[in-house]
C-alpha cells in the first residue's frame, strides 16, 4: 500500500482500523469481540462454559467464525496448556474417517504401513474440535458415543483399548434436532453432545460489530493500516452477509486489490451477487442426455455454487457426504 495515503474528497470521512466511537463497553473471548448485546450474552455463556468440563456444541450458520469461538473455549479452559486438536467430519473422505479419529495398527488395512495415532489420541490432555460434527457418517457414531461414554478409543485393528482425556468441543451448521427426527442422526449421541448447545448469532444480526471486526480482518490480510470511508462502512452495514463474516473477509480481499492510497472506497467493494430464482426442471433442454452426464453435471455445478465445499454440496444434493465421495471417485473427479 502507498505510504501516504490521498486525503478524502469533500464531505468523505474515514474509519479508522482501529478506533470506533462512541461505543458501549466491549466483551472480549479470545478473538471474538462484540457490542451487540446478543452476542455479548453469548460470549458470556462460553467464557463461564469454557471453564468447566462440559460438551459444548456450537450451532450457526456457515461463516460465523464457529472455528473461532472452539479455539477460545479451549484457551479460556483448564486444558489451554494442552493440544487443540480439528477434526473436519466434513472433510474427511468416508472410508478415511474411522482411521482418522480412532487411529489404526499396522497392517490394519492396504496401505496402512505403520501404526498410526487418530484425533483422540493426539488431543490426549486438551481439547478434540469436532468440527461439521452433522456430517458424521451414521456408521461412526455408535463408535463415537462409546468413546465419549468410555473415554477411551480402540485403534482400527487392533484390540487394546486405551484410555484417552478429552474434552469435546462440537460445531455445526445443520439442524441437529431435525436430523435426529428424520433418523439422519443419532438420537443417543445428540443428547451427548448437547450438555451445553449454544447457537452463534449471524453476521446480521450483529451489524453494529462490523466496525469491530473489520481492522482484524485488514490486519489478517495484510493490510493493518487501511482506513475505510463513512460511505463504505454504510454500504458494508446495508449488506445481508448471507455468508456472514466468511463473506465479509472475502469482500474485503477483493476490495482491498482495487483500493489505492490505504483507503477502501464504496467503488472498491463488489459483493456476490444475489442467487437467482432458478428456471423450473420442466424448461431445462434435458432430453437426449444420458442420466449419467446429467448427474455429473450437477455435481460439478453444486460444488462451483458452495465453493468446492463437499458437505454443503452433498447437502444440496440430497445425498450423504460418503455417497457424494463415492461419486467423484466414479467421475474421476475425487
Amino acid at each position: 500500500m502507498t505510504a501516504n495515503p490521498s486525503p478524502p474528497s469533500r464531505g468523505s470521512h474515514l474509519t479508522p482500523p482501529s478506533r470506533v466511537s462512541p461505543v458501549p463497553t466491549l466483551f472480549r473471548f479470545g478473538r471474538s469481540v462484540s457490542r451487540c448485546p446478543l452476542m455479548q450474552q453469548v460470549l458470556a455463556a462460553l467464557s463461564r462454559l469454557a471453564q468447566t468440563e462440559l460438551t459444548i456444541t456450537v450451532v450457526g450458520e456457515t461463516g460465523t467464525g464457529k472455528d473461532v469461538i472452539a479455539q477460545a473455549i479451549h484457551e479460556h479452559s483448564p486444558r489451554r496448556n494442552g493440544p487443540f486438536v480439528v477434526f473436519d467430519c466434513g472433510a474427511v473422505a468416508a472410508n478415511l474417517a474411522e482411521s482418522e479419529l480412532f487411529g489404526h495398527e499396522r497392517g490394519a488395512f492396504t496401505g496402512a504401513m505403520a501404526t498410526y495415532s487418530g484425533a483422540f489420541e493426539r488431543a490426549n490432555g486438551g481439547t478434540l474440535f469436532l468440527d461439521e460434527i452433522g456430517e458424521l457418517p451414521m456408521d461412526l457414531q455408535p463408535r463415537l458415543l462409546r468413546a465419549l461414554e468410555n473415554r477411551g478409543v480402540r485403534r482400527v485393528g487392533g484390540t487394546e483399548y486405551r484410555p484417552v482425556d478429552v474434552r469435546i468441543v462440537a460445531a455445526t451448521n445443520r439442524d441437529l434436532p431435525a436430523f435426529v427426527k428424520a433418523r439422519a442422526f443419532r438420537e443417543d449421541l445428540f443428547f451427548r453432545l448437547a450438555a451445553a448447545l449454544v447457537p452463534i448469532p449471524s453476521l446480521r444480526q450483529r451489524l453494529e460489530d462490523l466496525p469491530l471486526l473489520i481492522p482484524g480482518l485488514f490486519a489478517d490480510l495484510g493490510y493493518a493500516d487501511t482506513q475505510l470511508t463513512d460511505e463504505t462502512l454504510a454500504l458494508l452495514t446495508a449488506h445481508s452477509w448471507p455468508g456472514n463474516v466468511r463473506e465479509l473477509k472475502n469482500t474485503l480481499a477483493s476490495a482491498l486489490a482495487f483500493a489505492e492510497g490505504g483507503i477502501l472506497k464504496p467503488e472498491h467493494l463488489h459483493f456476490m451477487p444475489t442467487v437467482s430464482e432458478p428456471r423450473p426442471l420442466e424448461q431445462l433442454m434435458l432430453g437426449g442426455k444420458s442420466l449419467e452426464s446429467l448427474e455429473r453435471i450437477a455435481i460439478e455445478q453444486t460444488l462451483l455454487q458452495f465453493g468446492g465445499n463437499k458437505s454443503q454440496a452433498a447437502q444440496s444434493l440430497g445425498i450423504s457426504t460418503s455417497t457424494l465421495y463415492e461419486k467423484l471417485k466414479k467421475f474421476g473427479m475425487a
